[in-house]
């Protein structure tokens, strides 16, 4: 029998500080008992990178270099490495962590995720497959889509979902990016390498490990499509029903306060 009480919002385009706000918003406002089981689908404007919560921005990122293409950086609360957000579906899965459909381990969650976006993937007729183990290689840089975790999806042996999971207040909020078109080249350019050449062998090695719906379809879907195909995919994977809702007035006024108390902070983007 279908579980019948989770929320499916698709939210405007937003900037990186807020999106990661609505999906803390979000987060709380399931923990307090005042809002259901959530997915979100989302997307950036303008283009974003997230980074992990353990990462060193300094280190990491060429902040010279966003700020002259106009790339917003932000800290994520969910770990795992920097994330450039441009043509993608984002997702977010927020339910308390008990939930018999994530109810488990970390890696029990992943895999019942895993199962709807594997659907949502065979909707748009691409074949993909979850890795089971993490891929670990001493060259790998700190670009998410790098190496493959457990329970994350590949095709044709390449990275093409890539999620991470944090838990706070008896909640779990996996959000992760579906790439629909590569964006290697700029990725690359943001990222800090001790010099070019390095850069350029870290962007070789990295083609052959990522991939996206455009280069496997061998066109580029539009969103509406791809939103369409994982939102059926959510509900074949996780055996729920989704009801179109939104942001209630509550979370839409705490995902402003967190902008402002926190993801736009120096103390927040700076703290490792």
């Amino acid at each position: 029998m279908k579980e019948t009480a989770w929320r499916f919002i698709e939210t405007d385009p937003l900037d990186a500080y807020t999106n990661m706000a609505v999906d803390h918003a979000i987060l709380e406002s399931v923990a307090a008992g005042k809002s259901p089981p959530t997915i979100r689908f989302y997307r950036w404007h303008p283009p974003g990178i997230t980074i992990g919560y353990f990462q060193k921005i300094n280190k990491e990122i060429d902040l010279e270099a966003c700020r002259r293409k106009g790339i917003d950086v932000v800290r994520r609360l969910t770990g795992g490495r920097a994330v450039l957000h441009r043509h993608e579906l984002t997702y977010s899965v927020i339910a308390p962590e008990n939930h018999p459909q994530v109810a488990g381990t970390i890696l029990q969650s992943y895999l019942a995720i895993s199962r709807g976006l594997l659907a949502g993937l065979k909707n748009l007729g691409v074949e993909g497959r979850m890795v089971e183990g993490a891929e670990t290689h001493r060259q790998s840089t700190a670009a998410c889509f790098d190496a493959p975790s457990w329970y994350e999806l590949v095709v044709n042996g390449k990275k093409l979902v890539g999620s991470a999971q944090t838990r706070k207040r008896g909640v779990l909020l996996q959000h992760g990016s579906v790439l629909i078109k590569a964006d290697d080249d700029l990725l690359f350019s943001l990222l800090n390498f001790s010099s070019e050449q390095v850069r350029r062998a870290a962007r070789k090695r990295f083609a052959g490990k990522a991939t996206c719906l455009a280069a496997e379809m061998n066109y580029q879907p539009p969103f509406h499509r791809v939103a369409e195909a994982f939102k059926a995919g959510f509900m074949e994977g996780l055996e729920i029903q989704l009801f179109d809702g939104e942001l209630t007035g509550l979370e839409k006024k705490r995902a402003g306060e967190l902008v402002d108390s926190q993801y736009r902070t120096r103390q927040w983007n700076y703290k490792r």
